[in-house]
């Protein structure tokens, strides 16, 4: 269908300085001169046989009809800005931008990660190991890898693991001097923390709920990434408290064990998801990602083999 257009520079230079009801401001905007704006809108104006400013002294003032006119341009020009952004993310198809808190990608995510690689060799991956709030809109990502209460809004949400909080530790603690058996012996060991932003994850509430009110919860190491307090458990060096699912690889190398039986786990109130963007979530990058990720994902829940 033909659409007889004016100019776009004529109608950038209209908008901008309708917006800014200055030239000077929208010839900044622009990179151009104020002079060069005057013209572009003058020339809009005598095609247009339609003034769009009173000219005042030092001052402009939008017609009837620029009025009318500037609600739908501005529309106009952020979706045009939308287009050339979702055609620059097309250009790079190939790449796939992982945004994923740093413990979780080096502890669950990357051992994994050769397996959707091999089956997707054309797609590349970019990893950005982070916790900050992601704009999947701006920032660059195409997915992210939270851990959170969820609720996002604005964006496609994926459930993808349910964690408890488990005691672990090397299996050289089961023996020695003070056998780790229950958790009354833990005050014979050095606790690792790990300094959650959600107390319920916390040694203190563990040890509550353990019924254990004699034993000091905030004694030993503090770690802020989980991946660092999980070596310090490997290396003997005390108990962790960490989610599950982030140390089943090491449990079942043997390097971790559960000291207690299963019942002194707490489960946790966050989640980890998988967010990407409502207008890209089915780019055939993002989409191969999910479904390869859901599927891993749901093999890893307890009770599945």
């Amino acid at each position: 269908m033909s659409r007889p257009l004016p100019p776009l520079n004529a109608l950038r230079a209209f908008e901008a300085a309708a917006r800014h009801l200055s030239f000077t401001k929208a010839a900044e905007e622009l990179n151009v001169t104020p002079g060069a704006v005057s013209h572009q809108v003058k020339a809009l104006e005598d095609m247009l046989n339609v003034p769009l400013f009173h000219r005042l002294t030092r001052a402009l003032r939008l017609t009837v009809a620029g009025q009318a006119a500037l609600p739908t341009l501005v529309q106009g020009f952020d979706k045009l800005a939308q287009g050339v952004e979702q055609m620059r993310t097309y250009c790079e198809s190939g790449v796939l931008i992982i945004s994923v808190s740093p413990s979780f990608g080096a502890m669950w995510l990357m051992p994994r990660l050769e397996k959707f690689r091999s089956r997707h060799p054309d797609i590349e991956i970019r990893i950005d190991g982070t916790d900050r709030l992601v704009d999947l809109a701006r920032d660059g990502a195409d997915v992210a890898i939270r851990f959170g209460p969820g609720g996002y809004s604005g964006v496609r949400v994926d459930h993808l693991l349910t964690p408890v909080n488990t005691p672990v530790c090397s299996p050289a603690l089961l023996n020695g001097e003070h056998p780790l058996r229950e958790p009354d012996d833990l005050r014979h060991h050095t606790l690792l923390h790990i300094d959650w932003s959600n107390a319920e994850a916390s040694w203190r509430m563990w040890l509550l709920a353990a019924g254990l009110h004699d034993i000091e919860p905030t004694r030993g190491p503090h770690f802020n990434l989980e991946n660092m307090a999980v070596q310090a458990a490997i290396d003997g060096q005390g108990v962790a408290l960490v989610a599950d699912v982030l140390v089943a690889d090491d449990v079942a190398a043997g390097r971790l064990v559960h000291p207690f039986d299963p019942g002194f786990s707490t489960p946790l109130k966050f989640c980890y998801y998988l967010l990407s963007a409502k207008d890209r979530a089915e780019q055939p990058k993002i989409a191969a990602f999910r479904d390869w990720l859901l599927a891993e994902t749901r093999s890893a829940e307890p009770g599945d083999s």
